[in-house]
């Protein structure tokens, strides 16, 4: 059985050729928002992502935008304590649960939070599925569970609660609430949120067919996984931003 990371997937990458334009971090976000909404990160007005500029600000999507119309000129920048130090939205409601992460673990570059189905599903039943598959385990991190209702979600302290439940895992199924992924850049985000999704979709499927949940995948090839930095599979991000630039040609404006 061939598995990926078996073989080295950068000899399927052309080289020649550039794959996707160069991206500034306000259009990672753009295509990251919507890269997701279409794999199911996609409660309506839910859902904050946050990039570290690492000057005591953050990169931000606006409250009031749908993941799924948001464009570059619209993402706002935010300090620490929440106020928007550049552009025209307002910050999500949500945010403190970011802002909490991000002073607490200020090594994490990349922040998502959102609610899509197959995860929620799992949150809500505070049960962690385990990985089933090889596309499920493609983002690697290490997966817990976090009750964070001891406190409102726009609380700070109940934030700082929450951040320090999870430890130094890079992915959360907050009880009740939703999914969070940690990553070291927006293409590890969308990674592990993909597979993250896949995850939870697929287990509920074997479950609901009466399987077991007791993966067929080799012990060392889970092992091995789970340390992936989210980046291991070469050109999925590209395919993904290109569907995206595919759909909307004029996401990302005239950049001549």
């Amino acid at each position: 059985m061939l598995l990926w990371g078996s073989v080295s997937p950068m000899a399927f990458v052309p080289t020649s050729e550039k794959l996707i334009p160069d991206l500034s971090p306000r259009e990672e976000i753009v295509l990251l928002a919507r890269t997701l909404w279409r794999e199911g990160y996609n409660d309506h007005l839910a859902g904050h992502i946050t990039v570290n500029l690492h000057d005591g600000t953050l990169l931000c999507n606006p409250w009031m935008l749908l993941w799924n119309e948001i464009r570059p000129q619209d993402i706002i920048r935010i300090d620490l304590d929440g106020n928007v130090v550049e552009g025209d939205w307002p910050v999500p409601p949500g945010i403190p649960l970011h802002l909490e992460l991000h002073k607490m673990r200020p090594g994490v570059e990349v922040a998502m939070h959102n609610h899509p189905l197959y995860g929620t599903v799992w949150a809500d039943m505070c049960e962690v599925p385990p990985a089933m598959d090889q596309s499920s385990s493609l983002g690697g991190g290490e997966l817990v569970l976090v009750d964070e209702y001891d406190g409102p979600v726009n609380d700070p302290a109940g934030a700082r609660r929450a951040i320090e439940k999870m430890g130094d895992s890079e992915l959360a199924l907050l009880a009740g609430h939703g999914v969070f992924v940690l990553g070291a850049s927006i293409r590890a985000v969308h990674q592990r949120a993909v597979a993250l999704e896949q995850r939870c979709r697929h287990t509920w499927h074997v479950r609901a067919a009466g399987g077991t949940l007791n993966s067929c995948l080799p012990q060392g090839y889970v092992d091995r996984m789970k340390q992936s930095d989210g980046t291991s599979f070469k050109g999925f991000w590209e395919a993904m931003v290109r569907q995206e630039l595919n759909a909307d040609p004029d996401l990302l404006g005239d950049r001549r």
